[in-house]
């Protein structure tokens, strides 16, 4: 029997094989499929209690999705959908406004700019009354918040109590749609350092962030430090934006190997803004996905220096499915990679009561922790660690409260609401008194100590007197933003943030990116060799 023959022979054997293979799963399939169907109607028809049948088949698919052990595999409910997509594209139709709970009323806290609310007037420490016809005496954030979201170009009334005016003050918005900012401001600090945070990844990151380091660089910025702690990622397209403002034309941002083997690349298609300016970006174990492939792109490349601790370790591409009745499966489908080839997906493992734990640790302060981790290089040929998340060139942790601080504010724990609340009134009250450059003086303090006595928050006057200074701190903070906004309680909490304080410093005695990468790997250097003492 010739070759040939043989191997069309061997085909052919092959093709009821193949074809048996694909019956069988398609017959296991359609079992399973009975096999639901068949406990649902029994269950609908027969169980003791009345059950609604729909209940049970969308309970059923969130049984389902849970079984795959993923937890950003989730089925989104209608409402569910809508609140993801406006947290995505961090835009919503409201009035504008950032609200928070005070002794039993909600107080407005923050006014966005361009929005109804400025522009009718509204003031922070102004008290919600009504929301149409409706007393809202009671009502929680949340329910005040849903009431206030509608469709764009909706109307709702809201009535006002404000300090010093006598009667309600009824205003009539037009909801409008709101873009929150990614990037709140941008300021200068001392030794013309620019510093941003950038917040989120919503469809307005790019362009804010690239007017913010414009404007920087415009008034001298000698080197820029991006802040993305706590930034848990967003619009993954916006990322990708985000990155092309500080690498060349033609490098590579990320990939994605998904399992059907449909792998994208992403390549930076335009010049940059900041090609040359030298960059410092934040990073905390709450920054995660879209704020993981910046860093991951940028740290490849050479073109930033990471600081802080270890990042979150999101790597997963979740595609969202448009189901019937308004339902959507968000879905795990790929995996996304720096362009070096490092996971940024951190591998963690389910325990039994539903607990996801890390398997990798997240510091490298040990050198035995270091060896633990597969070592990458960049484009200059620095070592970059993988292992899940992105690791920091230069590791600086936050500062720790002391002993009796912990004791302080685990008395506060149980009564959190009460704490904020109390705060809240009394920040409010202040910030009428207060320049920009004022102290925190000790009557302050004394006056929040009986002020959370008469609300029922207990706690030693003398452990609270030792940890005065950050209780000073959390009064000064709060009064400041109240009064003057986020850019000037940065200026003023800059002192207490160790990291960005780090950041500066190594920015200080650089003039270029090199020169910055010359000091992480100095303290490098010396951190192990101080670990091996």
């Amino acid at each position: 029997m010739s070759r040939s023959r043989k191997s069309l022979l061997f085909g052919l054997a092959l093709i009821p094989l193949m074809v048996g293979g694909f019956v069988f799963q398609q017959r296991e399939s359609q079992q399973g499929a009975r096999l639901l169907d068949q406990v649902l109607n029994i269950v609908s028809t027969r169980f003791v209690d009345t059950v609604d049948a729909a209940t049970l088949y969308e309970k059923a698919a969130r049984g389902l999705v849970h079984e795959l052990n993923d937890p950003y595999s989730v089925l989104l409910s209608p409402k569910e959908l809508s609140t993801f997509n406006a947290q995505t594209n961090g835009r919503y139709a409201g009035i504008g406004m950032e609200i928070a709970e005070t002794q039993g009323s909600i107080t407005v806290q923050r006014v966005f700019p361009h929005t109804p609310a400025e522009a009718a007037g509204v003031q922070e420490g102004d008290h919600i009354n009504f929301i149409d016809t409706t007393n809202i005496h009671g009502w929680t954030v949340s329910q005040t918040s849903d009431a206030l979201k509608g469709n764009p170009g909706s109307r709702v009334l809201v009535k006002f109590s404000r300090p010093g005016v006598p009667e309600l003050i009824p205003i009539t918005f037009t909801r409008a749609v709101i873009n929150i900012p990614a990037v709140p401001y941008a300021i200068m600090l001392d030794g013309k350092i620019g510093y941003l945070p950038l917040l989120q990844f919503n469809e307005s990151a790019r362009d804010e962030l690239e007017t913010s380091i414009t404007r920087l660089s415009r008034q001298g910025a000698k080197g820029v430090i991006i802040d993305l702690r706590g930034n848990p990622g967003g619009i993954l397209d916006q990322s990708l934006s985000v990155s092309n403002l500080f690498l060349k034309k033609g490098q590579q941002i990320s990939s994605i190997r998904a399992r059907n083997g449909e792998n994208q690349t992403f390549i930076a298609t335009d010049d940059p803004v900041a090609p040359t300016i030298p960059l410092v970006l934040l990073t905390d174990g709450r920054s995660a996905s879209a704020s993981e492939i910046v860093a991951g792109a940028l740290q490849d490349h050479d073109r930033a220096l990471i600081v802080g601790t270890t990042s979150f370790g999101k790597g997963l591409v979740q595609s969202v499915f448009p189901l019937e009745g308004g339902y959507a499966l968000k879905m795990t489908t790929a995996k996304w990679y720096t362009p070096n080839g490092r996971s940024i997906q951190k591998e963690r493992k389910l325990l039994p009561n539903g607990d996801f734990v890390e398997v990798m640790p997240d510091s490298l302060e040990t050198d035995s922790v270091r060896r633990s981790r597969p070592a990458f290089r960049s484009d200059a040929g620095r070592v970059v660690y993988g292992g899940g998340a992105i690791t920091p060139d230069i590791i600086v942790r936050p500062d720790t409260l002391t002993t009796t601080e912990q004791k302080v504010f685990n008395a506060f724990a149980p009564k959190t609401a009460d704490v904020r609340v109390t705060l809240m009134d009394y920040s409010l009250e202040l910030k009428k008194t207060v320049r920009p450059d004022f102290t925190v003086p000790p009557a302050w303090r004394e006056e929040f100590y009986r002020r959370l006595q008469a609300k029922g928050v207990t706690i030693d006057h003398a452990q609270y007197e030792q940890a005065g200074s950050e209780i000073d701190r959390l009064l000064g903070n709060t009064v400041a933003r109240l009064a003057f906004g986020d850019s000037t309680a940065k200026r003023r909490s800059i002192p207490d943030d160790n990291q960005l304080v780090h950041a500066i410093d190594v920015l200080k005695q650089s003039t270029s990116q090199k020169d910055l990468f010359a000091i992480a790997q100095r303290e490098q250097s010396a951190a192990s060799a101080s670990a091996r003492r």
